[in-house]
């Protein structure tokens, strides 16, 4: 059977969990920082689990986590 491709958009911005759950970055921390609080900011630099949902689908495209 050939081998499985990575799909790389996905393999750069989600990684796994110990517990094998995949991590996200929040978004709206791009730029424009200024008008945001430091609360906000620092809320934004923090990680996320991905939802059930969006699990499978990322899991599709990563066939060798």
């Amino acid at each position: 059977m050939p081998k499985l491709k990575t799909r790389k958009a996905v393999a750069k911005r989600f990684k796994l969990t110990k517990r094998g759950k995949i991590k996200r970055s929040r978004a709206f921390s791009g730029h424009i920082r200024t008008k945001k609080s430091a609360k906000r900011k620092r809320f934004l630099r923090g990680r996320d689990i991905v939802s059930k949902a969006d699990e499978k689908k990322l899991k599709r495209q990563m066939p060798y986590w």
